[in-house]
């Protein structure tokens, strides 16, 4: 966009200071993201972002969910004595006519936060950006345990394993671009059908009360942290996704990226493996930061949470290549078959390493 059309958007909202420069931040996949630059040295840069409504649908859920997440957090660093608590929870900028955390315009959706100086994010993982990383995301959740209002899902179904599993089911039943009958599909039906009561049981737990939902990032990347020079987490980011959900959610999906030895579209299964080191550092961190408000049974199943995503993502890989490569990108014609194979043997490989990481888990509780 023109930056006279930007420089109207960021009118809509009540910032301080003068603007002289607006240009494209980042590699977003998603949203498309603005560094807004102003003269003055007492006043802050800020963000512009549009919001992908078809992603997100329901953008007014979206920034209520983070208007409370952010407020909550806000909140509980102030009564914690935490100084520049800017750089420690995101500031979002209301509108000057309605006081929203957003403005539509021809139908499409905008916001505008308060940019974190001398701040950096990391694409690398190790077991330091790990530990830190469980830690971070722990401690999130542990600041919303208390948040006194109910928040919306904003993508629905998104982590419901049951929902992922009829997904694929009905579509092998119809069976659209006729590749069910091959025997590599009909060998990993079966190993998916073999653990599925098992890696349902999240959803049945929640329909027995033994298991609670509860406010979650729901998209656990390092790379959705800031960190200071001194490589401190300052703050946890991209909460478009926050929701309410099984704390199962921000713990797998973060070691089923993070702790595979290759890409999960590496095509040669004999180097998929999980990595104990990576799992052993986030979990360290993690449970040092949430293990206040954890309940037993959350902290018993955390080997079932390591599992259940490969699970899940093998689930939809392999429902979309039966589609017809309908939802993912793909570089050739197997892409969604080689990423669902890909999937199942991290799954494999971490149903190994059961015993071990159960023994683990009980040793940071000591």
């Amino acid at each position: 966009m023109k930056t006279d059309q930007l420089t109207s958007i960021v009118g809509r909202f009540a910032y301080e200071g003068t603007i002289s420069e607006i240009k494209p931040l980042g590699e977003g996949l998603i949203n498309d993201t603005y560094k807004v630059k102003t003269t003055e040295q007492d006043k802050p840069d800020y963000v512009l972002q549009r919001v992908n409504h078809n992603v997100f649908p329901d953008v007014d859920m979206v920034m209520r969910n983070i208007e409370a997440v952010t407020s909550h957090i806000r909140r509980k660093l102030t009564q914690q004595g935490v100084a520049d608590i800017d750089r420690r929870v995101l500031r979002f900028i209301p509108t000057c006519d309605d006081g929203k955390l957003y403005t539509v315009i021809d139908g499409t959706y905008w916001r505008l936060m308060v940019f974190i100086d001398n701040a950096v994010t990391k694409q690398a993982v190790n077991p330091e950006s790990s530990r830190a990383a469980g830690k971070a995301f722990g401690a999130f959740q542990a600041m919303l345990a208390d948040i006194p209002v109910q928040l919306g899902e904003t993508i629905k179904d998104f982590h419901n394993m049951e929902f992922r599993l009829e997904q694929l089911r009905d579509v092998v039943k119809r069976d659209p671009a006729q590749r069910v009958g091959e025997e590599r599909v009909q060998k990993m039906l079966a190993e998916i059908e073999r653990r599925a009561d098992e890696m349902c049981k999240a959803e049945r737990m929640g329909r027995e009360g033994t298991l609670p939902k509860r406010v979650c990032h729901c998209d656990t990347k390092v790379n959705n942290m800031m960190f200071d020079k001194q490589d401190n987490v300052l703050c946890v980011i991209d909460l478009d996704t926050v929701m309410p959900n099984f704390i199962f959610s921000d713990y797998g999906d973060f070691l089923r990226t993070a702790a595979n030895e290759v890409a999960e579209d590496c095509p040669e299964m004999d180097k998929v493996r999980f990595r104990m080191d990576i799992f052993k550092a986030f979990t360290e961190g993690y449970l040092q930061s949430a293990r206040s408000f954890l309940l037993p049974v959350e902290i018993e199943n955390l080997p079932y949470a390591t599992a259940l995503f490969p699970y899940m993502q093998c689930v939809r890989f392999l429902w979309d290549y039966l589609s017809g490569d309908k939802y993912w990108k793909c570089q050739y014609p197997d892409h969604n078959f080689v990423r669902a194979n890909n999937q199942l043997h991290l799954l494999l490989s971490i149903e190994s390493s059961y015993p071990e990481m159960q023994a683990f888990i009980q040793g940071c509780l000591k």
